[in-house]
């Protein structure tokens, strides 16, 4: 796992940096996701609208954990009710390059000194994520919980505010080198260390990726993001349909073709994922539109966009077509949704795996 035994004055020891991580995600702070199979009726009574992603305090987070007990529904495949993991937008995409498609990876970010810290170091590391790049800090890990109805339709309610992050003055280009992408995810409260990060990229070669987030952060923070989007800085964006209209809110016609048109002003490579209707991308002068992949009824979307992203970049990385990109992502992001949380399971990577071959797509080369 890119760990080498190194003899230094007579004794040996284990070095992770044997082996730069060709792609890099940078999540400030560290999270772990409570994810649960709930009724209606519990996403209906908290703050924030259904379906999005919306802070909380850690007295609301706490409540929420308490009254799921009264909310779950039983699932006949999954005994366990709540599953816990490390969780974030970011660890998602890594974790499922790393685990599933046998990239290098490695994350840059904080955890706290809690329970939660520990979860989420030792979920990447066995995942075959370096870990060598996240700081330990004094303070709690930040949580988040995902909600998901009967539908397979996921509400998340982070708690971030009091968790330990990463700031921007504390990266270095050391972070950043050797690597290929800096994968990122936007939000207001990282703006600062966002702009650090692309700076030492662009300066050590990286390419930057950046996904939307949710369309309550385009909606609230648009004329910051729009700002870092002409800057020409982000190679890659990625978009949902609800983010890629919020996007372009106002104009005349705010569907997902001219929010990809927009994008593809500004960066190389521009993705609008359609949900069951697959996506539309397009690079230069090139487009695609690739329909979903699979017919299982999802179970639950947590991490379906994140999943999408470790194809594509997989897929970009391997040299493919803009086509081939998308449907690579397609797969990984069909493989997450048929189990709860933004995990992929081993029997759900083979599934991966056999789509990706009846589409004629090179599979991923995974010693381990």
């Amino acid at each position: 796992m890119g760990a080498e035994i190194m003899v230094k004055n007579g004794e040996a020891c284990v070095t992770m940096e044997a082996k730069a991580s060709l792609i890099l995600g940078l999540q400030p702070a560290a999270l772990i996701d409570h994810v649960a199979l709930v009724d209606q009726s519990l996403v209906d009574q908290i703050p924030g609208e259904s379906g999005g992603s919306f802070p909380v305090a850690i007295v609301e987070l706490e409540h929420i954990l308490r009254e799921l007990k009264k909310h779950i529904l039983a699932s006949v495949d999954d005994p366990s009710p709540v599953k816990t993991m490390a969780g974030g937008s970011v660890a998602n995409t890594i974790r499922g390059l790393s685990s599933g498609f046998g990239v290098n990876c490695g994350m840059i970010g904080a955890y706290g000194d809690d329970g939660q810290g520990q979860l989420f170091v030792r979920n990447m590391n066995i995942s075959g994520v370096n870990i060598s790049r996240l700081r330990m800090k004094k303070g709690p890990t930040a949580q988040c919980v995902c909600l998901v109805d009967a539908f397979g339709n996921r509400t998340m309610r982070p708690c971030l505010s009091t968790a330990v992050k990463v700031q921007g003055d504390e990266l270095t280009k050391e972070d950043f080198s050797g690597s290929k992408w800096l994968v990122m995810r936007y939000g207001i409260f990282n703006l600062e260390v966002i702009q650090a990060a692309i700076r030492i990229a662009k300066q050590e070669g990286l390419s930057v990726s950046l996904d939307l987030a949710s369309f309550e952060m385009v909606r609230n923070f648009r004329v910051p993001l729009l700002q870092l989007l002409e800057s020409g800085d982000i190679d890659l964006c990625f978009a949902n349909e609800d983010e890629a209209q919020e996007l372009i809110r106002g104009k005349e016609n705010a569907d997902p073709e001219a929010a990809l048109e927009y994008l593809s002003k500004y960066c190389q490579w521009a993705v609008v994922t359609l949900g069951p209707n697959g996506c539309i991308a397009k690079h230069g002068q090139e487009i695609a539109r690739v329909p979903a992949i699979g017919d299982a009824k999802a179970v639950d979307t947590t991490g379906a966009g994140d999943l999408f992203a470790s194809g594509f970049l997989y897929g970009l990385i391997k040299g493919l077509s803009l086509e081939e990109c998308c449907k690579a992502g397609s797969c990984s992001g069909g493989s997450v949704i048929r189990s709860l949380g933004g995990e992929v399971t081993p029997e759900n990577w083979q599934w991966t795996y056999k789509q990706m071959q009846i589409k004629g797509l090179p599979l991923p080369d995974i010693r381990n």
